[in-house]
């Protein structure tokens, strides 16, 4: 079991890496490199839609969006170009470019994110404490 799971990861590491060469290919269509963008931060993002540390649902995120979106990725791409882009993931030793601007826009996506949904609990959750009868307390 131990295996498969590993190998699964490798597979996985190895068309992240291939999709990244995608995304920088200049032929690829807009809609797929902003796909392609799309699905590399999410994987290479130290945020997740879901925390892994909340049990089965913390891995789902990653056991199902992430795969769905590098298949539809692939899908999306023309054969020409994936092969191309697999051929120079093959020689890049499975390693991508540490760029530390493109971590720093992520995390500000997610913080991003986070306002407008952090704005939205506040104003709907009570904080002077009283009784709400339309929460049932």
């Amino acid at each position: 079991m131990l295996v498969k799971i590993k190998d699964f990861t490798a597979r996985l590491k190895r068309k992240i890496v291939t999709l990244y060469f995608v995304g920088r290919d200049p032929r690829r269509p807009r809609p797929v490199k902003l796909l392609i963008a799309l699905v590399v931060a999410y994987a290479l993002s130290p945020i997740d839609l879901i925390p892994d540390f909340i049990p089965v649902l913390g891995y789902v995120d990653d056991l199902v969006l992430l795969p769905l979106g590098i298949w539809l990725a692939i899908r999306l791409t023309p054969p020409e170009i994936f092969q191309a882009a697999h051929a120079k993931a093959a020689l890049a030793e499975q390693r991508l470019p540490r760029d530390w601007r493109a971590a720093a826009v992520i995390v500000l996506l997610w913080l991003a994110a986070a306002i407008p949904i952090a704005q939205f609990a506040l104003a709907k959750i009570p904080l002077d404490g009283g009784r709400d009868a339309s929460l049932g307390y």
